[in-house]
């Protein structure tokens, strides 16, 4: 199998568990979305959900992103990391009032707000502050992305969102709310798609939609049509980078805009991950009757993702050249859903040897837990070593 390029040697020194972040991909990733993107009216956010390793944030911000934040803390994260609060947005089913006043204090740009109940909350802390925030209603479009269940945000039976059927009713409603100000509407149907088709979908229901708001007199100028795109985590060495240009061009050709309307995006995930590779050290080699295990230093507290969402990450053994064998790759922690992958080919592996887990940029260290008491992993970047 082709292997990642990585300054092995340098790894060697280094306690393991630790992420590594290739800065050159990330950069090289943000040129061609700034290529893909150059419309004047299209802006992208960072999903800071995604990674908020410091140095990331810091060339995600030279890039010109601005930043999607669901937490008081990634609000403070994005600001401390130099990107302005008129570019950045907050969304979150569940917005606390601190964090809504700590939004109000730095003049963010615009709320993403899930639900006439927290309109409502928004208007009476904004009155408080004698402030005007920035409302965009995040509409749930029941449009299937086709992706984990875990991971699909769109549809009826999710949490979030309002209701297609009570747009037009809340749209309104924010019209009698004084300290609130209506400019857009906000769309996310889910996570790592990689077909199109969800994407498209959405385009006819925002069509739809706008259609019928401006048939009650509401126009809004900004439409956010959230994230999701997905990466390629079975090839990260062929398809390193995301398929922006086919995402773009879904909203490009199908989504009719309002005269000078502003498009919205918010990628995270085709952002970072394929950037990050969580590097791991092998245990022991465990002979069973019917097949063997790797055994190695990281676990599910360092990269949750496989026990949650049964994800599949591409493993390459740093340090051996010997014929493939076939392993169940697995971590230290008592739990029986700690397991990369089962029935893995990759070199013949021993103890000692250096393992890299790919495409672990995306929601892999902001993950990380201490359960079992472990520590967290370390992190290191291309510039570092």
């Amino acid at each position: 199998m082709m292997k990642g390029s990585f300054p092995t040697i340098a790894f060697q020194s280094l306690q393991t568990p630790f992420y590594y972040y290739d800065l050159d991909l990330l950069q090289r990733t943000l040129k061609e979305i700034r290529t893909q993107a150059s419309e004047p009216h299209f802006h992208v956010h960072y999903a800071m959900k995604a990674c908020v390793h410091p140095a990331v944030l810091k060339t995600i911000c030279e890039a010109g992103l601005g930043a999607d934040c669901v937490s008081g803390g990634e609000i403070e994260a994005a600001l401390a990391a130099g990107i302005p609060a008129e570019r950045i947005v907050y969304a979150g089913v569940g917005k606390a009032d601190w964090e809504i006043k700590l939004a109000l204090a730095n003049d963010i740009y615009c709320f993403n707000a899930e639900s006439e109940a927290e309109l409502e909350v928004i208007n009476a802390l904004a009155a408080e502050m004698g402030k005007t925030a920035r409302i965009a209603l995040r509409v749930n479009p029941n449009v299937d992305a086709h992706t984990h269940r875990y991971i699909t945000t769109g549809l009826e039976e999710n949490k979030f969102g309002i209701d297609l059927s009570q747009v037009g009713h809340v749209a309104v409603s924010v019209k009698t709310m004084p300290n609130l100000k209506l400019v857009g509407l906000h769309f996310h149907i889910g996570s790592q798609i990689t077909d199109m088709m969800p994407f498209q979908n959405l385009c006819v229901r925002i069509n739809e939609l706008q259609d019928m708001l401006a048939q009650k007199g509401i126009y809004v100028k900004d439409i956010n049509v959230g994230g999701g795109l997905g990466i390629n985590y079975e090839h990260p060495n062929h398809c390193p980078i995301a398929d922006f240009e086919g995402y773009f061009r879904v909203f490009r050709k199908h989504l009719q805009l309002r005269e000078n309307q502003n498009l919205h995006f918010e990628l995270g995930r085709s952002v970072v991950a394929p950037c990050g590779t969580l590097v791991t050290r092998v245990l022991y080699v465990k002979k069973g009757l019917h097949k063997q295990f790797a055994v190695v230093d990281a676990g599910m507290t360092d990269l949750i993702r496989p026990a949650l969402y049964q994800a599949f990450h591409r493993i390459e053994n740093l340090t051996s050249r010997a014929p493939e064998e076939v392993y169940d790759v697995v971590g230290p922690i008592c739990e029986s859903s700690d397991v990369f992958v089962k029935d893995y080919p990759m070199a013949g592996t021993r103890r000692g040897d250096l393992l890299a887990i790919r495409s672990a940029g995306a929601y892999g260290e902001v993950m990380a837990s201490r359960y079992n008491l472990r520590k967290l992993p370390a992190s290191y970047t291309s510039a570092d070593l």
